[in-house]
């Protein structure tokens, strides 16, 4: 169960780049590492989950802690997703109509921060 994390900066969007599998033995990684750029100040998140071969529940369970936590914070939260076995998790839980979804890294920074998952 191997897990990738890089971050980088695009614009005032802090972009978390995930590979691997994101799962009950992964995800608290991804979540401490989520927590660590929410509590530095980064506002505005794309997490890219281009890389990403599978995610369970566990996984999708951080993303919507991330989320709450940005909102809260008058903050935004989008994903990048582009791969078919992913976005069928998103509609089968209905998560697709919570989390801003989109297909590349460059059209979620295009969105516009303030309405990105409001």
């Amino acid at each position: 169960m191997e897990l990738s994390l890089a971050t980088r900066t695009v614009g005032e969007h802090t972009v978390l780049e995930v590979g691997g599998e994101v799962d009950v033995y992964t995800a608290p990684r991804l979540r401490e590492r989520l927590l660590e750029l929410i509590d530095g100040g980064a506002r505005h998140v794309v997490v890219d989950l281009g890389r990403v071969d599978f995610l369970d529940s566990t996984g999708l369970g951080v993303l919507v802690g991330a989320l709450k936590r940005l909102r809260t914070a008058g903050g935004s939260f989008a994903l990048v997703c582009d791969k078919e076995p992913l976005l069928k998790i998103f509609r089968i839980t209905a998560l697709d109509q919570v989390f801003p979804l989109h297909p590349t890294v460059d059209a979620a920074v295009g969105a516009d921060p303030a309405g990105a998952g409001a």
